[in-house]
């Protein structure tokens, strides 16, 4: 069983397993691969792909991500690949264990799974990930269920330049309330970036606004941005579809909660893109938020892609000796 054949027989899988995958997996690149791993054992065969990436601190970027990834893309084929999987798992364990620092909460291991296909998932777990991030798809014309009573006194306009101190300030609290579930990290040039990212922004699109602002009896309480199809290139190969949209954030402050602003908003991206002609919106959420699941979920979206993480990517030596202390114990 060679790679190309376990290539092909993956993308074959997965396109059973959910229609809105690409046909090509969009993370699997060995080309830029810096380690390439393969175990077959055998009718069962299982390829990793490692990749790391690196942003600068000042980059808008690092608000939302470890400044340095190690990524592993994986295909699998076969009855039972889960001992291939977790073979895989171990040797990019001591190449990470060669290559990144113990202990560094900005040195993240991830590994993006379709989120229909279950396979290796408690591989996954016993090496220490956790599924933190999702990247959720609602395909165009999906009725959403019903949500709170809306408020007669909601407004939704575009922001303007004006808006820029209440935008951020509603980012900001978006960012705080996100760093909670793992993934997003707070950094001490946040509102200095947030600022400058969202600036930007309201300085562009002036016929096509991409952030929008919700007023409840005249008070500035939601925030909404949106990325249009000409500009969502760089996520759209990861789903299955022509026409793409992008739900950048969705905000509510805490004092509009459960009074309808959120689907008011929610009901006015969807409004956009149906305009727009978009075949699916995909949207980036942590799965362990108690408030943007279930909503997201409820406004007609289910996962597509879900990101499991460790994080630091390598446990400092006093962590590794305790666990595998208590590994031994469990054991015996």
């Amino acid at each position: 069983m060679n790679t190309e054949a376990i290539a092909t027989e993956h993308a074959t899988r997965l396109s059973s397993v959910d229609p809105l995958l690409p046909r090509f997996d969009p993370l699997a690149e060995p080309e830029r691969a810096s380690e390439a791993f393969r175990v077959i054992i055998g009718d069962s065969g299982a390829l990793g792909f490692a990749l790391r990436s690196e942003i600068d601190p000042s980059s808008s970027d690092s608000l939302w991500r470890a400044l340095v990834e190690h990524r592993l893309s994986l295909q699998f084929t076969g009855p039972d690949p889960g001992e291939c999987l977790t073979r895989i798992l171990s040797q990019w364990d001591e190449y990470l264990t060669d290559t990144a620092p113990p202990g560094d909460w900005d040195v993240a291991a991830v590994v993006p799974r379709p989120s229909r296909d279950t396979v290796g998932s408690a591989e996954l777990l016993r090496h220490g990930f956790a599924p933190l991030r999702v990247l959720a798809v609602r395909p165009a014309d999906r009725l959403a269920a019903a949500g709170p009573p809306g408020e007669p006194g909601v407004r939704i306009r575009p922001a303007e330049p004006s808006d820029l101190r209440t935008a951020v300030s509603l980012y900001a609290e978006l960012q705080r309330y996100d760093a909670e579930f793992g993934s997003v990290t707070l950094r001490e040039n946040a509102t200095e970036l947030l600022t400058a990212d969202m600036a930007r922004e309201l300085g562009k699109h002036e016929h096509e606004p991409t952030v929008w602002i919700a007023e409840l009896y005249g008070r500035p309480l939601g925030l909404l941005q949106i990325q249009h199809p000409a500009d969502t290139g760089w996520i759209s190969p990861y789903v299955s579809a022509e026409r793409v949209g992008y739900l950048s954030s969705l905000h509510v402050a805490e004092a509009a909660r459960s009074s309808g602003v959120g689907t008011a908003l929610a009901a006015h991206a969807h409004q956009l893109f149906d305009e727009a002609g978009v075949d699916a919106v995909l949207l980036h959420h942590a799965l362990a938020n108690p408030t943007s699941t279930p909503f997201w979920y409820g406004q007609g979206y289910r996962p597509l892609w879900t990101y499991w993480h460790r994080r630091p990517a390598v446990l400092a030596h006093s962590e590794r000796a305790a666990e595998t202390n208590s590994l031994r114990k469990r054991l015996s």
